[in-house]
């Protein structure tokens, strides 16, 4: 719908084909000919392995899979160094552009078998449109697809402001917020020392000495007068310095679209995107088709918000909605003039129009109609984070709500939660009981079951030291999503491994029974991994177990980081395993194993090819699809091409 002049150059729709190496001319001599045509050949010998070296724990690993894409996808974590990342992504982009976008995509999938890693997702696609970024600008509608809409808007915002705006607000937010407490502390304090005998006799003394101070004023009114004129001087300055820093940004954007031609590029991209989906959903609104309206509307920037005063996208997105030609009453004004009229009307005639059809709850949150709030359409993290004040200013009907959900007459959302903070946020249910997060860790478990379940599995949670924090956490709640997921006799049965390996049964009727139960079980304080497989091994031996009857598949929960393993130098973890098992009689029975990443590390487990095994990592539940109901064999590099398999990334091309 914009001029064909801001759609950019013909190659950005065309997909991008990489040059063929010209075929050398034969020079009759064989030696010289064959040395011509191997030289460059890559040597792909399956037998020739990795480099190798230790875990933080001397235990021997190896250092690469094989395969920099698999590297990308199993390294790469929530904790990665943005340094990191990137190295291993340019790594992985030599090796096979086309996997390596997917793979992008996939750490921001939301959904599907994405790993919902935000930060890590921005940090790629700000290295994709440094290097690459006719790709990134004409994959727009499928990187929506992936995340939420207002991916876009961010990531023109941190192209502008710098890759570490967020990171750096977020530091100058809590330092603000400490300085208040502080000083909120030191009054306290001062107050305290003053105090005669009790509180109440402080508060009269206090208010006898102001009554004093003001009766002894010889002017009360022209101190006054002097204070709300220090008022009024202050409020004039912060206003000033707002219209400052607004016309700062404003510059700031369009001298970066006039002469940087990528963030032309990408921006046109975007608001194209943005003003071909609301003009979608305003035709879907006038014929009543409501239920296809996008979200485009909710996450379009509001007018003269402070992501429309640092990016201009109001006023470009609604240039293509309402352009000049569209309407006679625009000829002639000024361009001041017609961009003040078109944004009002975004404003006016798309954005509050379709806001309203999508029932958003900061809608009628802003509007103070807490009773009108439609709780079953309130997104999963609209939900974990609203749901104090809706209990402040709703709290009768919300109870009702929640009361609906546990009878099964309504649903919760939970899909864009990740297990971990489902259950962080038990700790700040006080004002529902940790009602919402058990609602929400139901529904996932269900959304999860109607997939499938996992059929002969069990999960090894790593509770040692190095796994102190956030990864820990993860640990215990995807352990926990495992066995909630697993069939009888696996079902609610969980192993940790430290320097004593322990099978438990997981006690409690609820997540927070269950919760508290997990964190009171015995923690150690290093990784024997090979004793959680002597422990199966021993069980097997002495209960004289048939192959067909041992344990088919373990997922690892862990950083990777063993104890040293073997006598044998050069004797990996898993080489070990599989050594043991083949000496007591079950060589064909070893089971698979899961090694599921949670800390940024270089270990890795096997290489790309090695089968039986698969190698993942992330914080998501989402990946936990690639294994319901499946029986068949794993391999590293084939468990990651599946996860990478759907049919939105098929849509995916490479352009430069």
């Amino acid at each position: 719908m914009a001029p064909p002049s801001l759609l950019g150059p013909p190659e950005l729709y065309t997909p991008f084909q990489p040059s063929q190496p010209t075929q050398p001319t034969p020079t009759g001599d064989p030696f010289v000919d064959a040395l011509v045509a191997n030289f460059n050949k890559v040597d792909t010998n399956d037998d020739e392995l990795p480099p190798m070296g230790f875990t933080e724990n001397m235990s021997v690993t190896f250092l690469s899979s094989g395969n920099p894409c698999l590297d990308f996808f199993f390294h790469v974590v929530p904790d990665t160094p943005s340094e990191s990342l990137t190295e291993r992504l340019s790594v992985a982009w030599n090796h096979n552009p086309l996997m390596t976008l997917k793979l992008i995509c996939n750490l921001r999938g939301v959904r599907g078998t994405g790993k919902s890693d935000k930060e890590g997702y921005y940090t790629a696609a700000l290295w994709l449109h440094k290097f690459h970024p006719k790709t990134l600008a004409g994959n727009i509608p499928s990187l929506a697809d992936f995340g939420y809409f207002k991916d876009l808007p961010e990531l023109l915002y941190r192209l502008l402001e710098g890759s570490d705006v967020r990171k750096n607000q977020k530091a100058e937010w809590i330092g603000r917020r400490k300085g208040r407490h502080m000083k909120r502390r030191r009054s306290l304090s001062s107050e305290s020392g003053s105090r005669s005998a009790s509180d109440g006799e402080f508060k009269e003394e206090k208010l006898k000495t102001r009554k004093k101070e003001i009766q002894s004023s010889p002017d009360v009114e022209a101190k006054i007068a002097k204070a709300m004129e220090r008022s009024m001087i202050l409020k004039e300055k912060a206003s000033t310095e707002r219209k400052i820093k607004k016309v700062s940004m404003a510059k700031k954007a369009l001298e970066r679209y006039q002469s940087d031609p990528h963030f032309q590029r990408l921006y046109d991209r975007v608001s194209d995107f943005f003003a071909d989906c609301l003009k979608s959903d305003l035709q879907f609104l006038n014929s009543g088709e409501l239920n296809k309206i996008s979200l485009a509307a909710k996450w379009c920037p509001s007018v003269d918000s402070s992501f429309d005063r640092s990016t201009l996208l109001c006023e470009s997105i609604a240039r293509k909605l309402f352009p000049r030609q569209s309407d006679p009453e625009y000829e002639g004004i000024e361009e001041a003039h017609y961009a003040y009229r078109v944004r009002d009307r975004l404003r006016k005639q798309v954005l509050v129009p379709l806001r309203k059809v999508l029932e958003l709850p900061e809608s009628f949150m802003g509007a103070n109609q807490w009773n009108a709030i439609p709780y079953n359409r309130v997104a999963s993290v609209a939900m974990k984070n609203y749901k104090k004040k809706f209990v402040e200013h709703d709290g009768e009907r919300f109870a009702q709500y929640l009361e609906d959900v546990k009878a099964g007459k309504t649903k919760i959302a939970a899909g864009a939660l990740l297990p971990h903070q489902i259950i962080a946020s038990l700790n700040d249910g006080e004002e529902d009981g940790g009602e919402v997060a058990e609602l929400q860790w139901k529904r996932m478990v269900d959304d999860l079951l109607e997939k499938g379940k996992l059929r002969n599995c069990i999960s090894v949670c790593d509770v040692s030291g190095s796994m102190g924090g956030t990864p820990m956490e993860v640990c215990v709640a995807l352990g926990l999503l495992v066995s909630e997921l697993s069939e009888d006799p696996w079902k609610g049965k969980v192993i940790t491994f430290s320097a004593d390996p322990q099978l438990h049964l997981i006690q409690g009727d609820s997540l927070k029974s269950k919760t508290q139960f997990i964190m009171s079980m015995d923690w150690g304080y290093n990784t024997d991994f090979q004793k959680v497989f002597d422990q199966i091994l021993k069980v097997a031996v002495d209960a004289k177990l048939k192959e067909e009857q041992m344990v088919k598949r373990v997922f690892v929960f862990s950083d990777m980081e063993f104890d040293q393993a073997s006598a044998n130098s050069w004797e990996t973890d898993y080489q070990v395993i599989v050594r043991k098992f083949s000496e007591k009689g079950y060589g064909s029975s070893v089971p698979q194993i899961v090694f599921w990443n949670l800390r940024d590390s270089r270990a890795t487990p096997v290489p790309a090819n090695e089968k039986g095994v698969a190698l993942v990592s992330g914080f998501s539940k989402n990946l936990m699809n690639l294994f319901l109901n499946g029986d068949g064999v794993i391999q590293p590099d084939a468990i990651m091409e599946l996860a990478v398999s759907g049919s939105e990334y098929q849509k995916l091309v490479v352009l430069d």
